[in-house]
């Protein structure tokens, strides 16, 4: 299996559909623009993101039914992202986008993961761990009926190899892959908030929230989105916090993932902390500024990065 310095795992992908309409009116047939297709999941999006940067990945993902075949072949057109398609029995779970061009809403609807099979599971175990690479991106949400320690299972035979594991998720699987500690994780206020045990968090609070997980050894860097208000990043002696551009939003599909794709290509060119949560917050800003499922232009990125810099 070819060698890449990032990693990225999509137990759940998705594939995409987008489009526009003129009004939603109940009980009526709503007229829509031929769709737009994308590929997508936490960890495509994220290979995704590093490949619009300029360099490569292994993307390693399930993929089922004719909805897997086309995702698959929609990747394929990424040329800095390496395949590695897992088989499975049950079809891909698709996505649907829908934008209202009178009042400019965005309707998002999105369907759970099929059931996969345990030797199916088994081959993404074994898949990974003939991986190598510096840094694993486990990124999104896990199908029905597998075990919500199923991600920590992967980071163990990660940090096995010497890889610095970032984790995307959410609920008992975050918390579960947190026990063992890793290099990089990205909530929310409200998923840092549930981490800590407390109903919510308030701004200010933040910060010394997200040390506290850094201090019980859940991960050395913290980064914590803080929605159209920017993001802070944590660690043991570092507190960097940065407030998103102004942007006009078309789209906030995949901007979480363009983030923390962002955040690791970085990491992996050995930029400063303070530019590692610079270039999340612009490319996830800039990932708002188109419409669909299309993540960020290289271009509006790097203006946004720029713009960061001199503030």
């Amino acid at each position: 299996m070819k060698t890449c310095d990032i990693i990225t795992l999509t137990i759940n992908p998705s594939l995409d559909k987008s489009t526009h309409f003129s009004g939603l009116v109940p009980d009526l047939k709503i007229q829509c623009d031929p769709p737009q297709y994308d590929a997508g999941g936490g960890g495509i999006n994220v290979s995704k993101a590093i490949c619009r940067l300029g360099t490569s990945s292994l993307a390693v993902f399930t993929s089922g039914g004719a909805s897997g075949a086309m995702l698959e072949a929609l990747l394929q057109k990424e040329t800095k992202i390496t395949v590695r398609p897992i088989q499975t029995q049950n079809w891909t779970r698709e996505n649907f986008i829908a934008s209202d061009r009178h009042t400019n809403a965005q309707y998002r609807f999105g369907f759970s993961g099929a059931p996969i099979a345990k030797k199916e599971q088994q081959q993404i175990v074994e898949v990974m761990q003939q991986s190598k690479g510096n840094y694993f991106v486990l990124s999104g949400s896990l199908n029905e009926g597998v075990s919500t320690d199923f991600y920590q299972q992967i980071a163990t035979i990660a940090k096995a190899n010497g890889a610095k594991v970032i984790v995307d998720t959410s609920g008992e699987a975050l918390r579960k892959v947190l026990d063992i500690g890793v290099y990089l994780v990205k909530p929310n206020v409200g998923e840092l908030a549930k981490l800590i045990g407390v109903e919510k968090l308030e701004l200010d609070a933040v910060a010394n929230a997200a040390k506290k997980l850094i201090e019980n050894g859940s991960a050395e860097i913290v980064v914590v989105s803080l929605g159209s208000q920017g993001a802070v990043l944590v660690t043991k002696d570092q507190n960097e916090f940065v407030a998103a551009p102004h942007v006009v939003k078309k789209s906030t599909v995949g901007a979480g993932d363009s983030m923390v794709g962002a955040m690791v290509w970085a990491l992996s060119k050995n930029k400063s902390l303070k530019e590692v949560i610079q270039w999340g917050v612009a490319c996830g800003s800039a990932a708002t500024m188109n419409e669909g499922t299309q993540l960020f232009k290289l271009e509006d990125a790097q203006r946004l990065f720029e713009w960061l810099q001199k503030k």
